[in-house]
């Protein structure tokens, strides 16, 4: 952006000042256009939306599953009584807002993945 204030010039000649630069297109509009979901809204062939769709509803379940998962990992990680501050599963189910009996389940599961990949 240019600079209002005084130019450099040669020491004994007055400043020269400088004039903002021109604008060559409109700044962007700051209000939010209507939501935009992976752009489903602007596919107009019921088939092309179907397959797209179908294709998110797919990822979204998989990354889900991968998600929990990872949870019954961490559960299973914050369980482990070989550490010296391992979690009761009252406290992993309070972090995670889970019931108590859920957390169990969950850390039983970690326990299994664990086993599964050493």
């Amino acid at each position: 952006m240019s600079d209002p204030g005084p130019g450099r010039e040669p020491s004994g000649t007055p400043p020269r000042y400088r004039r903002p630069a021109a604008l060559f297109f409109e700044p962007p509009d700051e209000r939010a256009d209507e939501e935009h979901f992976f752009s489903l809204e602007s596919i107009s062939d019921p088939r092309e939306l179907l397959d797209r769709s179908t294709e998110l509803a797919t990822a979204f379940q998989q990354a889900a599953d991968r998600s929990v998962e990872y949870q019954a990992l961490a559960a299973a990680q914050l369980a482990d009584p070989a550490r010296f501050d391992a979690w009761n599963a009252a406290a992993i189910a309070d972090r995670a807002g889970w019931t108590e009996d859920y957390a169990v389940k969950m850390i039983e599961f970690g326990r299994k993945l664990r086993g599964r990949r050493a």
